[in-house]
């Protein structure tokens, strides 16, 4: 059927091999992430229990494997299924055999992490949880080695990084006068909810190449995500832009698995001669010995199928781009498919941390021998480096930057203070550092800090990453033995 060779796209094999395994390491690392962190903060003694949210759960309208029973245990079963089907995918196995092979194992990834997802709460309430959702879903239907890659899914795949940029650099224009003024990189690597071990060099940058920085952000968001649907080579070129936008994000900041998602879906729009040009090590022609391919009529028929389903689902993502009231970071639809996207409408000018110390003596006065806790990701101890986690995602941490924004009175930080009077192992298996080594504490308390980083003439003086200054107690002492 020559009328079908449109819908082949045999120069795209390096970006399918890209996407498909890219996107299984990153589902890899979200199995990870959630088998280490969730039956601390969701589990069955967790800080947020899923069985009790279960009790309230309406099964109409969010698809889970837990909606009938949910146990620590079948937690981890859910989780090692996905690390393995993540790993077979990184190493190319599926793809050795019939398309409709990596598509199982991709819609078995997309159903595992949907479910972990529609009952994590506000601890997987980001917009990266969505997105590798729909990202999943989406590169399922690239097929396998024995077909060339639908040239409707790669545009589906170009389709999701448009919106994700697009919308990203019109919340952004609606959002804070700071990004109209170009002054929003004057405080976002310090104000960021998890800064990287480059983002005090970055912060420290001379003004200018801060608004430089904005201009390039609202470019590559504003204008180059249309040209990824150019012909080649220019496709190429937007999607080595946006590539190249994310990896100054990857190395000033921690955004779990947002920038290195965005990178590899932005090679749909990167060809084999384009890839070849660039780096010559890559073959020109990833199929000269097997000779030619043909797609079978039923796969054409399922990949346009998807790609119409999709096109329906796009009306209300479109509509919400061109809306004077832009949502960020929503689905329409309860499988979470065809989103709209967007981050940091508006930067926060201040960074307010809060600090959680414990006292083993009786009164828990200002003479009392308060002790911090250490948190792996968040600032704490002044003269730490903050480390390069993403893409793994620290849960507690970047729901610990929220609390001064919102307030502190959560449900799951109240939880939090009563497993550090508890010593809970689980719970302190997530913090880098106990200052009571396994004993409980007789209170708790919460402080907040002003945080800012330190100079160079500052860190050369006292050694210090980080400048703080106390500002008030948002949560008294409190105490298992006397009620609180």
């Amino acid at each position: 059927m020559d009328w079908a060779s449109w819908f082949d796209a045999p120069d795209y094999e390096f970006a399918r091999l890209v996407l498909q395994r890219g996107i299984a390491a990153l589902y890899f690392v979200a199995f990870l992430s959630t088998l280490n962190q969730f039956p601390a903060l969701l589990g069955e003694r967790g800080l947020l229990p899923v069985p009790d949210y279960l009790s309230g759960f309406s099964r109409l309208r969010r698809p889970t494997l837990f909606r009938w029973r949910y146990s620590d245990r079948l937690l981890r079963a859910v989780c090692g299924t996905g690390l393995a089907i993540s790993a077979v995918l990184v190493a190319g196995l599926p793809q050795a055999g019939p398309p409709w092979l990596p598509m199982i194992a991709f819609l078995a990834l997309w159903l595992l992490y949907m479910s972990i997802v529609n009952v994590g709460q506000t601890f997987y309430g980001f917009g990266w949880e969505m997105l590798i959702l729909e990202a999943g879903f989406t590169v399922a239907f690239l097929g396998s080695d024995q077909t060339d890659p639908p040239r409707t899914v790669l545009l589906l795949v170009a389709w999701l990084v448009f919106r994700l940029e697009f919308g990203a650099g019109m919340i952004k224009i609606r959002g804070g006068r700071e990004w109209r003024d170009l002054t929003a990189l004057y405080y976002h690597h310090e104000t960021q909810p998890m800064p990287g071990p480059l983002s005090r060099q970055a912060h420290l940058l001379p003004k200018p190449f801060h608004r430089l920085e904005v201009l390039g952000n609202h470019f590559a968001q504003l204008v180059v995500p249309f040209f990824l649907f150019a012909p080649q080579p220019v496709g190429s070129a937007a999607a080595g832009i946006i590539i190249f936008t994310q990896l100054w994000l990857v190395a000033s900041g921690n955004f779990a698995w947002l920038n290195w998602i965005a990178i590899v879906l932005a090679f749909a729009a990167v060809s084999d001669s384009v890839a070849h040009a660039v780096l010559p090590v890559l073959p020109l022609d990833w199929h000269a010995a097997g000779g030619a391919r043909q797609t079978p009529l039923w796969w054409l028929i399922l990949t346009l199928a998807v790609t119409v389903l999709l096109l329906v689902l796009s009306y209300w993502p479109v509509r919400n781009l061109f809306s004077h009231h832009q949502l960020m970071n929503a689905s329409f639809n309860r499988w979470q498919l065809v989103n709209t996207y967007g981050a940091f409408g508006t930067v926060t000018k201040q960074r307010i941390e809060v600090a959680v110390e414990g006292t083993s003596d009786e009164e828990p006065d200002e003479s009392a021998d308060w002790r911090e806790y250490g948190f792996k990701g968040k600032p704490g101890d002044v003269r730490r480096l903050p480390r390069q986690w993403a893409p793994y995602h620290l849960r507690l941490d970047w729901l610990m930057w929220f609390l001064p924004l919102r307030t502190v009175h959560e449900e799951w930080f109240y939880a939090f203070l009563e497993k550090l009077l508890k010593a809970d192992k689980v719970v302190l298996r997530l913090l880098r550092d106990d200052p009571f080594d396994g004993e409980r504490p007789r209170w708790v308390r919460a402080r907040t800090y002003l945080y800012r980083f330190s100079s160079r003439a500052e860190f050369r003086e006292t050694g210090q990453v980080w400048i703080r200054t106390p500002l008030y107690e948002a949560i008294p002492p409190l105490s298992l033995r006397r009620g609180g």
